[in-house]
């Protein structure tokens, strides 16, 4: 159900459905982006190095973190602009295989300099089995109230 600036409270938190990453996510993401990096694209090249295994682009989590956020519905209809990505941490790889999933909290809300608008400063949790796989704030600027 979407949700405007006057609806939101400082503290309250937000739980995404979770998706499972698949290989075909990684090569589709690798081919999308031009990024072929063997790390991500080559399980041979990828098992001798530093993970053992390919891992998933870091942008991708980020990415999935965007769309597991989108559909919670809570934003939707409601969201002006994205303000930024900030302090993005990537803290531990990711893997096809891996199921993952979003908590979201809200850090602030404030009126922005024009009253029809609020910014709510949120801060995301991209999660797996293991734990935090990245984590940072995503800033929005939305509308204060529902249209009239």
């Amino acid at each position: 159900m979407t949700r405007y600036g006057v609806d939101l409270r400082t503290g309250e938190m937000f739980e995404t459905q979770r998706r499972t990453l698949l290989e075909s996510d990684i090569a589709w993401f690798a081919e999308w982006s031009w990024d072929t990096n063997p790390v991500h694209t080559d399980a041979v090249s990828a098992a001798a190095g530093r993970y053992g295994s390919p891992i998933a682009h870091g942008m991708l989590g980020l990415s999935v973190t965007m769309g597991l956020i989108s559909r919670l519905g809570v934003f939707e209809g409601s969201s002006v602009a994205m303000l930024g990505v900030e302090d993005w941490r990537f803290l531990r790889p990711l893997r096809a295989g891996d199921t993952v999933w979003v908590e979201l909290e809200i850090v602030s809300v404030r009126q922005a300099s024009d009253a029809s608008t609020t910014v709510v400063d949120r801060r995301a949790s991209l999660l797996t089995a293991d734990g935090v796989a990245q984590q940072g704030r995503l800033p929005l600027l939305m509308s204060t109230h529902p249209p009239s």
